[in-house]
């Protein structure tokens, strides 16, 4: 079944364009804007030093990455929509699978809409992005390096490249995560540190840690298009212990940035409600029951307590001192 065969949702009519844009650009899903504020609180202590201006920087920042995501997860709808995956897979749960969440789906946006926006959203973050470098307090050359490779790759995800479609799907949705981090965090003060380094990564694990649920899900739609995720690779097996290997390797991230003094030593304590949450998420996904939406619903959850618990981390020296 290809994309243009498949017709309009009736619970979509009526719907405004402003809408239809908004659930195309995915700005419910907030989930990666959540490094602005962990960022700031990495940055704002002392607070009797800190630069108001640095506000400015983190928010250009931000307002580049919403332009980027909202370009590539229009490309990777409309990519999903021709190749009839995303059909497929809305097909497969209608129930759960919101139909909604996908203008091309329902017949909201046309395919030249898509395309426009797409290119529109680009162009736009390709230019707070140079704004936001232009005018930052820092740019050190990695920095530079790590927003110009994530936006090339990111509106490549799904379109022109595909990469997605050429086996590093997985690897992106967590390097966008680091990215998000490690690229303002430059920017503002100019320096490489080691426990901003370990938040990146375990910030960059969250979204990966829901994307494989949801990529579990999909592994009909997926095969049936040749993305090859690793759920659509390898056996039920294969690809639970993958899921298994991803969580206990986000709790040995922060258990050995604790024992080597990369991180407080109470930082692996502070991140253990995360653990217990990735326990029930792998429970609920592939026990008995195997209810894998749930799971990915869990994994959304698990994402915010995490990145709250990493704010924590950053202001708690000043809370106990």
């Amino acid at each position: 079944m290809t994309g243009s065969t498949v017709r309009a949702v009736p619970s979509t009519a009526g719907e405004s364009k402003l809408v239809s844009y908004a659930r195309l650009a995915k700005l419910d899903v907030f989930d990666y804007y959540l490094s602005l504020p962990l960022v700031l609180s990495a940055v704002v202590l002392p607070i009797g030093a800190f630069d108001p201006a640095v506000l400015g920087t983190l928010g250009l920042f931000g307002l580049g990455a919403v332009l980027m995501t909202a370009s590539l997860v229009a490309f990777d709808d409309l990519t999903g929509y021709r190749d009839g995956s995303d059909t497929a897979n809305y097909q497969a749960n209608p129930t759960l699978r919101r139909a909604r969440r996908k203008p091309l789906v329902t017949g909201a946006l046309t395919e030249r809409e898509v395309v426009r926006f797409g290119w529109l959203t680009a162009l736009a973050g390709a230019a707070v992005f140079a704004v936001t470098v232009a005018t930052a307090p820092h740019t050190p050359q990695w920095t530079i390096w790590l927003i110009v490779a994530n936006f090339v790759f990111g509106i490549q995800y799904s379109y022109g490249l595909k990469i997605s479609y050429h086996g590093f799907q997985e690897a992106y949705i967590a390097a966008l995560g680091w990215v998000m981090v490690l690229a303002p965090y430059g920017l503002i003060t100019g320096r490489f540190d080691g426990f901003v380094l370990v938040q990146a990564l375990l910030f960059g694990l969250g979204p990966l840690l829901f994307g494989v649920y949801s990529n579990t899900n999909d592994i009909a739609g997926d095969r049936s298009v040749g993305r090859p995720t690793v759920a659509a690779l390898t056996t039920p097996r294969g690809n639970r212990r993958f899921v298994a290997a991803l969580s206990v390797a986000e709790f040995l991230l922060g258990a050995v940035a604790s024992a080597t003094g990369v991180a407080p030593w109470w930082f692996v304590l502070l991140m253990f409600p995360v653990t217990v949450l990735r326990a029930r998420q792998f429970g609920v996904g592939f026990g008995p029951r195997g209810d894998i939406l749930r799971a990915r619903a869990i994994g959304f959850t698990a994402h915010r307590v995490g990145a709250g618990l990493l704010v924590a981390a950053n202001l708690l020296p000043a809370v106990t001192k």
